[in-house]
């Protein structure tokens, strides 16, 4: 407490320190915050609110981006052909059209094609089913001593419950069929468009994007786009070539065999089985070996050996031979970017897989310095062997007997 004098008022004389405490920071009342501390809540609730919007606006346009980057790499897939065409005096946007009306064309004939056979196979099923049946019951009955019949088996299929169910569940599911049917010519139509435009105005968007670049930034870019269409075309070419092949080693096993439609099934093993990457072949194989069963069941088996034979011929000779000066890559870096591309897009992921992990390392390439490797035994696998070196000369070294002395003799050698 201050001193006070008689009269009740402070004394003057008294220390400073006496009459008034010190003010403690941040104590009392009339303490205030620091003056960057609102403006950094009001920045980290900004932040966090622009996060939030950018990942729900990712996640929504997520379809549309993916649509988008399958016309991209479909537009480097075509572009040799319209930079060509264009070359020759033809406009771009003509030589894009007339590229996608081909490709139009020669699909929309193909699963024509492919869709009658499989109307008129689907038929014949099952018009022959009662015959089918009818032999595997004399089967059973033969070998299991056994009285089936087929009127007793066909009414038990008939009033079976898993067949209700079943035919329930597809009437319920006929409206979620047609949505997802629309919702993917909606999505073809999507990559058609944005593919086109990529092709029509290639230049136009290259200098778009470099506009925005230094030059030093600008070649670099140049230089990548270059190579990416390098190599999808690549990646595009050696397919179809592979295709060409395994069409024509199936339509010589399937004509051989006697299956009909044999042109139209060779085709689409052959694109079935190289543009769907590692599990192709196989879903491809599944169609020949159902119309090869309606004419023979054995000949479905012959053709299932013919197919897995055949993989094995183009995974070991045709594939390497085919894609070394196009999209030269180890085979277990395309399975391993086939299954991470799956894991990410999906179908879409395994399509363009390959020929995105062959631009990447064609670009890093370019920029990746390299060196001679020495000349050394153990480059290729070869262990060093030197005097004793080797595991007999090891097992007969004496304990503490260092590798550069010579052995000692045995005791059955030494003279009597």
């Amino acid at each position: 407490m201050a001193r006070t004098d008689e009269t009740g008022q402070a004394d003057p004389q008294a220390p400073a320190s006496e009459t008034a405490p010190n003010p403690q920071p941040g104590a009392g009342p009339g303490a205030r915050m620091p003056r960057w501390l609102p403006r950094s809540m009001v920045l980290a609730l900004l932040l966090v609110g622009v996060f939030q919007l950018g990942s729900w606006a990712f996640h929504q346009l997520l379809g549309l981006l993916i649509n988008i980057l399958i016309a991209f790499f479909l537009a480097l897939a075509i572009e040799p052909a319209v930079s060509r065409m264009a070359a020759r005096g033809v406009r771009r946007g003509l030589a894009a059209f007339l590229v996608f009306l081909g490709l139009v064309v020669a699909t929309s004939g193909f699963v024509t094609l492919l869709g009658s056979v499989l109307a008129e196979q689907v038929i014949k099923i099952v018009e022959d089913f009662p015959a089918y049946l009818d032999s595997v019951i004399n089967w059973v009955n033969a070998h299991f001593n056994t009285d089936l019949k087929r009127v007793d088996v066909q009414e038990g299929l008939l009033r079976s419950a898993w067949l209700r169910e079943y035919v329930e569940n597809s009437a319920t599911g006929v409206l979620d069929v047609s949505a997802q049917v629309l919702g993917g010519l909606f999505q073809l139509l999507t990559i058609t468009l944005f593919s086109f435009y990529f092709a029509a105005d290639g230049p136009r968007l290259r200098r778009a994007i470099c506009s925005v670049l230094p030059p030093a930034k600008q070649a670099e870019v140049l230089r990548a786009w270059e190579i990416a269409v390098a190599k999808t075309g690549g990646y595009i070419h050696s397919r179809g070539l592979m295709a060409l092949v395994s069409g024509v080693a199936h339509y010589i096993m399937l004509e051989a065999l006697g299956v009909p439609y044999a042109p139209v099934l060779a085709m689409w093993v052959g694109l079935v089985s190289q543009f769907i990457p590692t599990i192709g072949t196989y879903l491809a194989g599944a169609l020949p070996m159902l119309i090869a069963f309606t004419v023979d069941p054995w000949y479905a088996l012959w053709v299932l050996i013919f197919v897995v034979v055949y993989q094995q011929f183009e995974n070991y000779l045709l594939q390497p031979k085919l894609t070394a000066r196009t999209v030269d890559i180890h085979p277990a870096v395309a399975f391993g970017s086939v299954i991470a591309g799956t894991a990410l897009l999906g179908a879409v992921g395994a399509l363009i897989a390959i020929p995105a992990v062959a631009t990447s390392q064609a670009f890093l390439g370019a920029y990746v310095k390299r060196y001679d490797v020495m000349d050394d035994p153990r480059v290729e696998g070869h262990r060093p062997r030197g005097p004793g070196g080797g595991l007999a000369g090891r097992l007969r070294r004496l304990p503490g007997q260092k590798a550069g002395e010579p052995a000692m003799a045995d005791a059955t050698d030494s003279p009597a």
